[in-house]
């Protein structure tokens, strides 16, 4: 069931997804490739549940013939956020799963592996 929703600007939400990525180890930050995150504040599909999208190739799956494609994406969603969350905390803690969440998908890491390791 949804939360109260949590009342935070874009520039806020924004801050938070930077933050959370300044949490992510320098190592692996450093073996992305071709990724830009973005904020946008819902899915174009208009889905309610839906926090982050991976859509890219990720590193595994990437050939020797890879190159001269536009960048993957990661998106991080900001109502859909807000509405799962009861207070700035919560969306503070969420924000950083997803984070780690669709970054796990760049280095080819599937949601089943993910939901066992608890970052579902």
């Amino acid at each position: 069931m949804w939360g109260v929703p949590v009342d935070m600007d874009r520039e806020r939400f924004e801050e938070l997804v930077g933050e959370a990525l300044d949490e992510v180890p320098v190592e692996l930050l450093s073996l992305m490739n071709n990724v830009v995150f973005l904020v946008e504040d819902t899915p174009a599909d208009g889905s309610d549940d839906l926090l982050g999208l991976y859509e890219g190739t990720a590193l595994t799956d990437r050939g020797w013939d890879y190159a001269g494609t536009l960048p993957d994406r990661i998106t991080i969603y900001r109502l859909p956020t807000l509405r799962t969350c009861e207070s700035e905390a919560d969306v503070i803690d969420e924000v950083a799963i997803t984070v780690v969440h669709e970054i796990a998908h760049h280095f080819g890491i599937d949601d089943q592996r993910l939901h066992e390791l608890g970052w579902a």
